[in-house]
């Protein structure tokens, strides 16, 4: 059923690195379908211990039936609230899996995709009301213009807000994707459509502000030599996680003591992003763009 949900990208790779205590405790901050979570409980001894967190509700967090293993329904923004609650101060890994799961792509109800017609969703979370349509059709044209062009890094930003402006009200996939179709250059139409839905989709849920809250986090809740695993897919997000990685900051830019030695609390186990196979790729077609980075904290 796992498989079903959601094929786990480089998981050989992953978890590999970031389990290096079998009696540790670890953290799956994105559990989805679980397939990261059940690769960490085959490498754990009896007193090892797994905490997953998800706020989609549609998860499979029930097929686990595991005494070391503890579900915890929440943004994983709230990491270290949530940790203290369990009385885990400290734990000895952390792996996020970031992005959107194949199941949530493929349900089109959800609105995640421009493949399907359906309602301007794209809630992670389907008990918060602020959905796609909120965006859509709520801001104004200046700071939706910023969002296609930050998140979606399109280039024509301002002319694709002004023409989903002037074609209010949107309520559904398929009109927000008649809206921009001038814009949609013959053979193009995938990777542009991706974009858009990808800036939207990032605004809806808050995913660059968790993603940089999680990471600030990580620096008190790994023990010295805890290890925090990220799978991005974007690039907007993979250069979060390398900076921070080497500079302790989301500029990058390394401070130094008196002695010029570098006040960084992240070692980078992976000098590279680690990149799937092509047999891997070609096996599951939405793992191309994802880059696995590793850092062990100093």
């Amino acid at each position: 059923m796992a498989a079903m949900y959601h094929e786990p990208v480089l998981l050989t790779e992953t978890v590999g690195a970031l389990v290096q205590n079998p009696d540790g405790i670890y953290v799956d901050v994105t559990f989805g379908g679980g397939g990261h979570s059940r690769e960490i409980l085959k490498r754990l001894g009896g007193n090892g211990r797994l905490f997953g967190f998800d706020q989609d509700s549609e998860c499979l967090a029930a097929d686990i039936d595991d005494t070391r293993f503890q579900f915890i329904p929440q943004n994983f923004k709230n990491i270290a609230k949530w940790l203290e609650y369990y009385k885990c101060p400290q734990v000895d890994g952390i792996i996020a899996d970031l992005g959107v799961s194949s199941h949530q792509f493929d349900t089109p109800q959800r609105g995640f995709s421009y493949r399907f017609p359906a309602p301007l969703d794209m809630r992670m979370n389907t008990s918060k009301e602020f959905s796609a349509a909120d965006v859509v059709n709520q801001y104004p044209q200046s700071h939706l213009t910023a969002i296609l062009s930050e998140y979606g890094e399109l280039q024509n930003a301002k002319r694709m807000a002004d023409l989903i402006a002037g074609a209010r009200p949107l309520s559904t996939t398929d009109q927000l994707t008649a809206a921009v179709a001038p814009l949609l250059p013959k053979g193009k139409e995938n990777k542009i459509l991706s974009q858009l839905f990808q800036a939207i989709r990032i605004e809806v849920n808050g995913e660059v502000e968790a993603l940089k809250q999680l990471l600030l986090q990580s620096v008190r809740l790994l023990k010295s030599g805890g290890r925090i695993a990220v799978l991005s897919y974007h690039s907007i997000e993979d250069r979060l996680v390398k900076n921070f990685f080497r500079a302790g900051n989301f500029e990058g830019e390394i401070e130094k003591d008196f002695y010029g030695n570098p006040l960084t609390p992240f070692r980078s186990i992976t000098r590279k992003p680690v990149i799937p196979s092509d047999s891997e790729t070609e096996a599951n077609p939405r793992a191309r763009s994802a880059k696995l980075r590793v850092a062990e904290k100093i």
